[in-house]
């Protein structure tokens, strides 16, 4: 881990930045077919920070060719698993080597806090990449039992062009969990980011091929969801796109399957994530740590945030007592200052849409237990409603913003049944001191992740993806990520005489 800078260094290295501004494709860096850009600015201070090429249907095509190119003839592919592994850890070491360069874009970008960016989201990204590479050849194909006239073998390749198109509120940590499996598997990719946060896909990109991977094998298409999303979506030389974001985007990639060669889709979505805790819990001040962390991480623009707190009515009072103690912990102000927990909100629009839930709120007249307060520079503070019901759009919504709701149980079948009151299943965690009752909640919480006495996702070594309209199709991270990145083969050979 790369240690944390001053808030001065980290201001001199933003001005010393030399900021991508183009798509790259086939190992280099091309101004969009049309010659159009787009303006990136900081949502911190609304400053423009550079102006970058918007690609569209054309610079689409050009990708998917060039990629389709580098797959037909192999060279990533064909290579050993050994071959690709060493690639990957160059790759790995480069990324490190430009940890604080990488951390400030993020930040500069998306409004995350620095610290945030170089103490997990950088750190993560190379973990991610190197536990794939080192992955690669240590995954077995099989030998079916079929007696001894027949061998039968049922082996992996890689399925072909990949689409990766990715969410702007992890713009470099979603980046690498899909880019590990896929150049693991020996894939070609197409990376769409974001129009909020382009920079750090373009960057790494750039890296990638400088630690060796092929020219056309790692492509990136800057642009709007229109413009390239649903190129990418319905293109028949793209025979896979796996997606992070919204639920309604992701529906559109279904249909952009349907209507063009099948290919396979993996969406990750949106989520409502329950917090269930239970009235046995021992280390109250533990909870409310944990509930403040969930909430209020990457200022709540996260999937798998813990949005509403599902609390047994006992121990209702005593945890928010001890959440408003954790929450002045939680200080909010310049992203490239490390002193701050909590940066801006990724852009304006996005902004406006979590201030339209404050003012919901205050509308449904619910109690303000924290917070409450936005500022200029998209700036919104940890905010804390109670009494909110389940016919509320505070429950019901995901705000993905700094906005936690509370709701009240008296049994634990009304707390599973609040839990599972959503149309999403991503994410859930359980706060009790009763191995009967963690198992059963986290057995009957329809969730793909649900951890017990603590907020997280696990680790890279853990499959990631949710129920519902939380997404399907596959999983990120883990060895069962590479799956969805591969297609199955059975070869049959036929020893009788």
């Amino acid at each position: 881990m790369a240690r944390l800078l001053t808030a001065q260094e980290y201001a001199a290295l933003a001005a010393d930045l030399v900021l991508p501004t183009q798509a790259f494709i086939d190992g280099t860096f091309v101004p969009a077919v049309s010659g159009r850009t787009f303006a990136t600015s900081n949502p911190a201070t609304g400053q423009v920070l550079t102006h970058i090429a918007a690609c569209d249907t054309q610079d689409v095509d050009i990708a998917v060719a060039k990629a389709k190119a580098a797959f037909e003839d192999g060279r990533w592919q064909r290579r050993s698993p050994g071959e690709r592994k060493q690639v990957l850890l160059r790759f790995a070491d480069l990324l490190e080597q430009h940890a604080h360069e990488l951390a400030v874009m993020e930040t500069l970008d998306s409004g995350k806090p620095i610290s945030e960016c170089q103490n997990t989201d950088i750190p993560e990204a190379i973990h991610t990449i190197r536990w794939h590479a080192e992955l690669i050849d240590k995954i077995y194909d099989n030998t079916a039992p079929v007696g001894s006239n027949s061998v039968a073998l049922v082996v992996r390749e890689p399925i072909g062009v990949v689409g990766l198109v990715l969410p702007w509120n992890f713009p470099l940590l979603m980046l690498a969990w899909k880019i590990g499996p896929s150049l693991a598997a020996g894939c070609s990719i197409i990376v769409k980011p974001a129009k909020e946060t382009t920079l750090t896909a373009l960057r790494v990109a750039q890296l990638a091929h400088e630690a060796g991977i092929p020219a056309g094998v790692f492509n990136v298409l800057p642009g709007g969801g229109k413009e390239v999303g649903a190129p990418l979506g319905l293109h028949r030389d793209v025979t896979m796109v796996s997606f992070t974001g919204s639920t309604d985007t992701g529906r559109l990639f279904l249909r952009y399957a349907a209507d063009s060669n099948l290919k396979r889709v993996v969406l990750e979505c949106g989520g409502k994530n329950p917090a269930v805790v239970m009235n046995d819990v021992e280390d109250i001040d533990a909870v409310a740590q944990h509930i403040v962390n969930g909430a209020f991480w990457n200022m709540g623009e996260n999937c798998s945030a813990s949005s509403r707190l599902i609390v047994h009515a006992t121990v209702k009072d005593k945890l928010l007592e001890r959440i408003g103690v954790h929450i002045r912990e939680w200080t909010m102000g310049n992203p490239l200052d490390p002193q701050y927990r909590l940066g801006s909100l990724v852009s304006e629009a996005h902004f406006n849409k979590v201030r339209e839930y404050l003012e919901q709120a205050a509308a449904e007249q619910l109690p303000v237990a924290f917070g409450g307060e936005h500022a200029a520079g998209n700036f919104v503070e940890p905010t804390v409603f109670d009494g909110v019901g389940p016919d509320s759009r505070l429950f019901r919504e995901e705000i993905f913003g700094p906005v936690l709701s509370v709701t009240t149980f008296s049994a634990i079948d009304e707390a599973i049944a609040l839990a599972n009151d959503t149309v999403y299943g991503l994410a859930a965690a359980v706060y009790t001191s009763s191995l009967k009752n963690a198992f059963r909640l986290s057995r009957e919480i329809r969730a793909g992740v649900v951890t017990v006495n603590c907020f997280g996702e696990g680790d890279i070594t853990t499959p990631f993806g949710g129920y519902g309209e939380s997404g399907f199709g596959g999983r990120d991270k883990s060895v069962w990520a590479h799956d969805q990145y591969t297609e199955l083969k059975t070869i049959w050979i036929d020893l009788s005489e």
